[in-house]
């Protein structure tokens, strides 16, 4: 992770790592631009791995059928010559994630991009491939939990296989855990809890939600209705209402329960796992033509209103728009070659192809 005094230069900053985001990437650095991708999420992938990781896609080109999770795993194959892994770190140097670029400012050459983390990067372009906005948790709804210290929507090396072999105890190890939700999400982090090694385990494991109905699969379900049934996890029905606060630390939720009563509900630790919802957050400040909250493109070069910003993917809009993974891609091609003849308006105009260039197979490190 670069530090915070760091500015980069680039030829072009790419915001979202989503499939569109890691193709634009590989089509940047084909045709010769240093690429710098950014996301918010901790793990590339976008959509297709925070929503639906396990399930299949059956509409790329050429794979007829692949889940988020391999499909994300061959784009950032296929872009690795751009987005080289270091094999000490186990990191993309180039991808940088779990921080929200919160400004986007001209200077005189291009625009210098600012995060939440206070990492900064100055380049000639900027892509968005940012979905429908930025994947951040879904909250309680209550103020007075932002901040708080025992306050979580993730587990431990979530998204990392690698990262949660080696992770130490959570913060909720031999404490009481309330999880808060009734979907997929929120029933996973109980059987991940509750089967946790003892010395990850949390010594009362609470399952809050507003009804006594869930939102998973099946065996999902049934694995916790066991846990629940043998006293193991206990199921607490309500809506949360307020909180009860020491210093910054959550004590308590007040509930109201399906009688109309509001209780209390103590607490050491809550991990809020609600799902993920799409927000535009600062990218509304930017000066962005915008059309029913996507940004308005030129279909020519995927330009934005900003000259030198481009929008691909389900953030922007033109006539005719269809939010489709195979039209990300088509949108991502022209945007780069619109970029490559920007930056370098005197290259030549041809088209290079990957099955003959000797340029281009220098580039994806192609041997003979």
């Amino acid at each position: 992770m670069p530090t915070k005094t760091s500015t980069p230069q680039t030829d072009a900053l790419v915001i979202g790592a989503g499939p569109v985001g890691l193709f634009q990437a590989f089509q940047l650095g084909l045709l010769g631009l240093k690429v710098e991708v950014i996301d918010v999420l901790p793990q590339a992938g976008g959509q297709c791995m925070a929503l639906y990781p396990d399930k299949p896609i059956y509409d790329v080109p050429g794979v007829p059928r692949c889940t988020g999770r391999e499909l994300t795993s061959l784009l950032l194959e296929q872009a690795s010559p751009f987005l080289p892994l270091d094999q000490a770190t186990g990191q993309r140097p180039n991808l940088h994630l779990g921080q929200q670029v919160d400004s986007l400012t001209q200077f005189d050459g291009g625009w210098q991009v600012g995060t939440s983390t206070g990492w900064t990067c100055q380049a000639r372009a900027v892509v968005i491939a940012a979905g429908a906005g930025a994947f951040v948790p879904r909250g309680l709804g209550l103020a007075e939990l932002d901040g708080a210290r025992n306050l979580s929507h993730r587990l431990p090396g979530e998204f990392d296989e690698a990262a949660a072999a080696g992770a130490e105890a959570p913060a909720w190890a031999g404490q009481h855990l309330v999880i808060a939700g009734g979907g997929d999400e929120a029933l996973a982090a109980v059987l991940h809890a509750a089967q946790a090694e003892p010395a990850h385990r949390p010594a009362r494991l609470t399952l809050l939600h507003r009804r006594d109905a869930f939102q998973a699969e099946p065996e999902t379900e049934a694995a916790v209705r066991a846990l629940i049934g043998a006293g193991a996890v206990q199921l607490v029905l309500g809506v949360p209402q307020g909180v009860h606060l020491e210093g910054d630390r959550i004590e308590a939720l007040q509930l109201l329960g399906a009688d109309g009563l509001a209780f209390d509900l103590p607490l050491d630790h809550l991990l809020v796992r609600l799902g993920l919802s799409p927000k535009l957050g600062p990218l509304t400040q930017w000066g962005l033509a915008l059309e029913r909250k996507q940004v308005r493109v030129d279909t020519a070069t995927f330009a934005s209103s900003q000259p030198g910003v481009h929008a691909v993917g389900d953030i922007n809009t033109y006539p005719g728009k269809k939010r489709l993974l195979l039209c990300g891609f088509h949108e991502a091609t022209l945007a780069a070659h619109a970029i490559a003849t920007a930056l370098n308006p005197d290259a030549p105009p041809h088209l290079l192809y990957t099955t003959t260039s000797p340029v281009l197979h220098q580039r994806l490190g192609v041997q003979g």
